[in-house]
């Protein structure tokens, strides 16, 4: 009978936005969501999965973002944050991320409508049902400049799964 350690990591991420640019879009958890304003990013910005990213680092061990990624974004020119979290991926050696807690917290995008497609996304993007997944939203009450809608902000915690 095997035996198994649950193991939890965080992660964190945040970006800004840059100045109101229009009718555009941003990405949380690789879903699109309608904004004003761009983050301020050499990749897509979708702090969501870096902080994914960076839970996973806090794992393995292997630093991904501002590593691996740097290369694949500035050398390859990929902006795709779902490669960086997938080469994360590839240093689970067996682990398995079994549930994710994330919130975000920002003023806007309001994204009470958008929550049920970030799970059903970071659930395929983990190989876990969308029901292992928790995202909550929060604008702070406006103390910090996420919560006054300078940026995006993103907490995310990840149980995993060893076997021993």
């Amino acid at each position: 009978m095997s035996e198994y350690a649950y193991i939890s990591t965080i992660g964190q991420d945040s970006h800004a936005f840059v100045e109101e640019t229009g009718e555009c879009t941003i990405k949380l958890c690789g879903v699109d969501i309608p904004h004003d304003r761009a983050f301020r990013a050499n990749s897509d910005g979708d702090v969501a999965l870096h902080a994914i990213t960076n839970a996973i680092s806090g794992y393995t061990g292997v630093n991904i973002l501002g590593g691996a990624a740097d290369k694949i974004c500035l050398e390859q020119g990929i902006k795709d944050s779902t490669v960086y979290l997938a080469e994360a991926l590839k240093f689970m050696e067996g682990a398995k991320i079994v549930h994710c807690s994330m919130t975000i917290e920002c003023l806007r995008p309001k994204l009470k409508e958008f929550i049920s497609s970030m799970k059903e996304k970071t659930g395929e993007l983990l190989g876990i049902p969308a029901s292992s997944v928790g995202i909550t939203a929060t604008t702070g009450e406006g103390l910090t400049g996420f919560g006054k809608g300078e940026g995006v902000q993103v907490f995310v915690i990840l149980t995993i799964k060893k076997e021993l």
